[in-house]
C-alpha cells in the first residue's frame, strides 16, 4: 500500500538524556544566579545599610532627585528633610538614593567647610564660564575664553 506502518521505540532507550536536557536549564540558572541575582542582593544589602546609618545632619538625595539635609528622624520608616531655607518634608527612609555628606559633630570644621563650599561654587562658575572642559570645548564649538575687543 502506499502507507507504511509506524512501529513505537523501544521503551526506556538512554537513562541519561534526560540529564543532558536538564544540564542547559541549570547552567542559564547559574549564569542568572551570578549575574543578576547576586549583584542585586549586594546593592540592596548596602542600601539598606547606608539608609539605617542616616543621622541628622546628613545631606541626602532623594529618589525624586531632590537634595536636602535630614533635620529629623521621625521613626524607624520616617525623616524630617529641609529642601530648601524653611522648607521641611516628611520623607520615607527608603527613597533616600544617596547620602552626599555624612552628619559631622557641631562646631566641628564648620570654616573649614564654607571655605571648601565656595571654592566649589568659584570652580563651577568658572567651568561655566568655558575655563573647563566641556562638550562645546571638545567639539570646538566656541566655549573657549572670549576676548574682549
Amino acid at each position: 500500500m502506499l502507507i507504511s506502518p509506524a512501529y513505537a521505540q523501544a521503551a526506556g532507550g538512554d537513562g541519561g538524556s534526560g540529564m543532558i536536557q536538564m544540564l542547559p536549564l541549570v547552567l542559564i540558572f547559574v549564569v542568572f544566579y551570578f549575574l543578576l541575582i547576586r549583584p542585586q542582593q549586594r546593592k540592596m544589602k548596602a542600601h539598606r545599610s547606608m539608609v539605617g546609618l542616616l543621622k541628622r545632619g546628613a545631606r541626602v538625595v532623594t529618589g525624586g532627585g531632590l537634595i536636602g539635609t535630614v533635620t529629623k528622624v521621625l521613626n524607624d520608616n520616617e525623616l524630617q528633610v529641609e529642601i530648601a531655607e524653611g522648607v521641611r518634608v516628611k520623607v520615607m527612609r527608603n527613597t533616600i538614593q544617596e547620602v552626599l555628606s555624612r552628619a559631622e559633630p557641631a562646631g566641628k570644621g564648620g570654616e573649614a567647610r564654607k571655605k571648601a563650599a565656595n571654592d566649589e561654587g568659584e570652580a563651577a562658575g568658572t567651568a561655566q564660564k568655558g575655563g573647563g572642559f566641556g562638550l562645546s570645548n571638545l567639539l570646538g564649538l566656541g566655549g573657549g575664553k572670549k576676548s574682549d575687543s
